[in-house]
């Protein structure tokens, strides 16, 4: 099997995507705006303990503060046995409001939802997992031979520090007890920085960041099974190698570095545009039907085209069958988390389901992320769980529609912005006009232009063109033009010249001195003058000066 990892590279996103024999399986993102924060560890504050909810609310320094249930709130046998059933401990013999405590983010902030957090603190390296707070040592359950599990077990208890656990990850079989060594060693020498750390500071503050996405995939991704780490940047690569060499991971041969958009030659931006629709189409003509909710998720098969060739439920059985290794996919590529409910056509024989479950299964262990299948309801609908820790590709690309008011989707800004951009500078590598001009509507002009321009000016410093952006009202949130234009051309597209007379809304006050206010001409900003005192009202501002992303003027 070809296996490949996409590092796609863009000024404010790295995108990496698992790619075996062409086909897209996982999609990882990081953007500058909004970075994970799963596995960060912070010392937080006690603001509520809700006896009621057997949970309490700590400020870690973020906007919303975090979640932490009870049995999160200790370290215990329940963090290494999920059927440990031990005597129930009130959140308020735990903690107090105003107390400090050391917690770990296990999974994002999603929607209006805080993260939600876990005094259980893992430090997880290549080939194991520091556990600092329970004595225990575990082998990965993906290691299936006995004689191997054994061997590790024992190399773990002759490393391990004392009360301190280990978990041995799957990637460790076959490793040395050096390697294992190594690797723990480095891990020890992180939570010893977190405890010094913790001894010289109050919450709520952040006392350890988790790595960054390239880091996280050679820890994480980077096997005997991947064959290439395609990666469009120089840096970047530097980055994966030096990562290599902190973690001992011994695939540097494995780099390949390709100029420009690998996601495009790899035809990979057509499988993420499809991983954002409801309706997934299977070779046969049948397809599924994914639909996404805050409380769970419904994926329902349909025979679609397919007719099959033998008897109904010989045409069932098939196209069910057909539908798991899609459905899996899917879980993976989307990172769909929490409560799955799966409709499969329905089976009269037991057996039958019994092969779908099976297959199900089958498919569901190439997932690295936890799965449980709970069986078959009496209504004939497949319960399933998946361990919800980072944001889903639906939320983490797509906005509530303002069209429709949230009755749909679309792409946000953010995603149109970097695609915008990728446009660009696809254009400005054909054109030998010194200027481009971008038309977009002015929420996405400003997005692209950036505060102060400064995102702009980045753009423009590399592909070395002069770029206008000019807002559209009439234009879709995602409708935009990009064509290269003439230094005359580019005069004729600024939204005022000096020694326009014109009347604007000052939006708000301007950061810095505050005196001078703000307003957009279709995402072109307007600095005016002593125009603080006027936010939201109406004035009338001779132009000054015109620039390519903003204009200064005064009142008249």
């Amino acid at each position: 099997m070809q296996k490949d990892l996409l590092v796609d590279v863009q000024e404010e996103q790295i995108l990496v995507t698992v790619v075996e024999n062409g086909t897209l399986m996982e999609v990882y993102v990081e953007r500058e705006f909004n970075k994970r924060i799963v596995g960060n560890i912070y010392l937080g504050i006690v603001k509520n303990v809700l006896p009621g909810m057997q949970a309490a609310f700590v400020d870690i320094g973020l906007e919303r503060n975090a979640f932490l249930f009870v049995e999160d709130a200790t370290p215990s046998k329940n963090m290494i046995d999920e059927t440990f059933k031990g005597p129930q401990i009130s959140i308020c013999d735990l903690l107090k409001e105003g107390q400090q405590v050391l917690v770990q983010v296990s999974k994002e902030p999603v929607g209006s939802k805080g993260a939600r957090v876990t005094s259980n603190i893992t430090i997880p390296g290549r080939y194991t997992v520091l556990m600092p707070y329970v004595d225990y040592v575990g082998v990965s359950r993906r290691i299936e031979n006995e004689e191997e599990r054994e061997r590790l077990k024992k190399i773990s208890h002759e490393i391990k520090p004392e009360d301190m656990g280990i978990i041995v990850r799957t990637v460790a079989e076959g490793a040395g007890e050096s390697e294992l060594e190594m690797d723990l060693q480095n891990l020890t020498g992180i939570w010893k920085k977190i405890e010094k750390r913790l001894s010289k500071t109050s919450g709520p503050r952040v006392i350890y960041k988790d790595l960054g996405l390239t880091q996280r995939m050679v820890r994480d991704l980077l096997d005997e099974k991947v064959t290439r780490i395609i990666v469009n940047s120089i840096e970047v690569k530097d980055q994966i190698l030096e990562a290599m060499t902190l973690l001992d991971c011994q695939y540097r041969y494995k780099i390949v570095y390709e100029q420009g958009d690998v996601l495009e030659r790899y035809s990979i931006l057509t499988q993420l545009d499809e991983a954002l629709n409801k309706r997934v189409w299977l070779k046969s003509g049948a397809y599924i039907v994914i639909d996404q909710t805050e409380a769970l998720t419904a994926i329902d098969i349909n025979t679609g085209k397919y007719i099959g060739k033998d008897n109904l439920q010989a045409t069932v059985l098939n196209t069910n069958l057909q539908a798991t290794a899609e459905i899996a996919r899917q879980l993976r590529l989307r990172n769909i988390g929490g409560i799955i409910i799966i409709d499969f056509i329905d089976m009269e024989k037991a057996e039958h389901q019994q092969l779908v479950l099976e297959a199900l299964e089958k498919e569901l262990k190439n997932d690295k992320t936890k799965t449980n299948i709970m069986g078959i309801t009496t209504l004939g609908l497949v319960e399933m769980t998946r361990k919800k820790a980072r944001m889903g590709l639906e939320s983490l690309m797509l906005n509530d529609c303002p069209y429709c008011e949230g009755k749909g989707k679309l792409l946000s800004v953010e995603t149109i912005a970097l695609r915008t951009k990728k446009k660009v500078r696809s254009m400005a590598e054909r054109t030998l006009q010194s200027a481009l001009l971008i038309m977009a509507n002015p929420l996405l002009a400003s997005q692209i232009i950036g505060s102060n321009g400064v995102s702009l000016k980045k753009l423009e410093e590399s592909t070395g063109k002069t770029i206008v952006v000019k807002g559209e009202e009439s234009f879709h949130l995602e409708h935009v033009e990009v064509r290269s234009i003439s230094d005359k051309e580019m005069e004729a597209y600024l939204p005022v010249k000096e020694g326009d007379i014109i009347k604007v809304l000052v939006e708000e006050p301007q950061s810095g001195d505050g005196k001078d206010g703000i307003a957009r001409i279709n995402g072109y900003v307007l600095s005016i003058i002593n125009g603080s005192s006027f936010v939201g009202k109406e004035v009338s501002v001779k132009i000054n000066k015109a620039y390519r992303t903003y204009a200064r003027g005064e009142l008249i």
